[in-house]
């Protein structure tokens, strides 16, 4: 019989692999029947406890589709999706390569996160407001924001709706249903559910949809926002984006070793659902099963996208110093891209003379659409923007201090300007 401690030991959370480590997944197991069982949307809350534990599923790796989930869609939609997502990788690898060629300050890559985004926008309706975190770009290219305006906002120039105001990748289009993205990580979350919230008491069906990484479930905001969404039955759904890394942490520094990010919507009285965040159609449904039931009136619901994040946090990171350089193809969950295609191809609705087609189209679409923007400017040009737009858009009514400020600017502008 061993000896009981006692001495208290603080437990320090360590991934399971580190550079030079050889990762090996084995202990995921990837469900070979797709479960849990699909219940009607207007379910009493605790009757998907187990889909917290759980991983829907739809998109076997070999392609076929298999359990209850399956939202059967149809091969045009499906193609949509594809598309989509495709133009996601495609703008990422471009405006990576323009950062490291100074034509913008920072980005951050979507790779392998791209159907979670995608499914999302082509689930929901579009005058559902999107509250997301800084990794949900295929949210504006499924509901058709113009690539030459996402661009402009990331060269920072004078194309740029926000004048520059904001970090590039933290985008705001609210003709979108694209809310502003703050470098604040958590204050979408209750920012999300006080909007669904209004908007039920006005009356109307429309729905907010939140997105979070599982990092930022640690933070207070995202505790205060589930109270809320419950007390109120928030027509609101609430993702938490597992992509296991919270830039150098690993996901146990949020507590990801114990019960899944899923299952603390259990403990409020919410909804929740656990889902492969790689397949397309497993997002798709579990989607639309929540809108279902937030329109319905049966509150919000709490959904874990369980995925992985291929490339580093940001331009400013190297995965390499904190994960071995095989991690990413060792997830055993795959890419959403090359699933979805699988799928196509079993059903004869995709080949190699399409896709090569589309990656030529996508290719002169992302070109054709950075040049015309880079027109309007660049960090390694001009930008464009005029210094006194600096006062603008910020206050309802500019206050006084800075009335003052602006006012001492343009005198002093116009000075230069004279004796230039």
């Amino acid at each position: 019989m061993s000896k009981r401690s006692n001495q208290s030991r603080l437990y320090i959370p360590e991934p399971p692999f580190r550079p030079g480590d050889k990762p090996d997944y084995s202990h995921i197991s990837v469900p070979a029947k797709m479960t849990p069982p699909r219940p009607d949307p207007m379910v009493d809350h605790h009757e998907t406890a187990d889909h917290a534990l759980g991983l829907i599923r739809v998109l076997r790796l070999n392609g076929d589709l298999e359990g209850p989930w399956n939202p059967n869609l149809s091969a045009d939609t499906l193609r949509a999706g594809l598309r989509f997502m495709m133009i996601n990788r495609a703008m990422d690898e471009r405006m990576f390569n323009m950062q490291r060629q100074g034509k913008l300050s920072f980005y951050m890559k979507s790779t392998g996160e791209e159907a979670i985004s995608v499914a999302m926008a082509m689930a929901l309706r579009d005058k559902d407001m999107v509250f997301p975190t800084y990794r949900q770009v295929g949210l504006l290219i499924a509901r058709g924001c113009p690539m030459q305006d996402m661009m402009c906002q990331l060269l920072s120039n004078k194309g740029d709706p926000l004048d520059g105001k904001s970090l590039p990748i933290l985008f705001s289009f609210k003709d979108y249903g694209f809310f502003s993205v703050s470098g604040n990580l958590g204050t979408q979350l209750i920012q999300g559910v006080g909007w669904g919230m209004a908007r039920a008491y006005q009356g109307t069906d429309e729905i907010a949809s939140v997105i979070t990484g599982e990092g930022a479930t640690a933070e207070g905001d995202f505790h205060y926002a589930l109270n809320f969404a419950s007390t109120y039955r928030a027509p609101v759904i609430i993702n938490v984006v597992n992509n296991q890394w919270a830039i150098s942490s690993f996901q146990g520094i949020a507590a990801g070793e114990g019960e899944t990010f899923a299952a603390r919507g259990v403990g409020y009285g919410l909804a929740t659902l656990r889902v492969d965040g790689n397949d397309f159609m497993a997002v798709y449904a579990a989607m639309q099963w929540a809108a279902e039931r937030a329109r319905g009136g049966g509150g919000a619901t709490v959904i874990e996208h369980f995925t992985y994040r291929k490339e580093g946090h940001s331009t400013s990171d190297d995965p390499t110093k904190y994960r071995p350089k095989e991690d990413p193809d060792v997830w055993p969950f795959g890419d959403p891209i090359d699933r979805l295609k699988a799928h196509l191809v079993k059903i004869k609705e995709w080949d190699d003379e399409r896709d090569d087609a589309l990656q030529k189209e996508i290719a002169a679409y992302i070109r054709t659409s950075y040049k015309a923007a880079e027109k309007l400017g660049s960090l390694a040009t001009d930008t464009g923007i005029e210094p006194e737009t600096m006062f603008e858009q910020v206050y309802e009514e500019l206050p006084r201090h800075l009335r003052d400020q602006r006012d001492e600017f343009m005198i002093e502008d116009a000075i230069h300007e004279s004796e230039c």
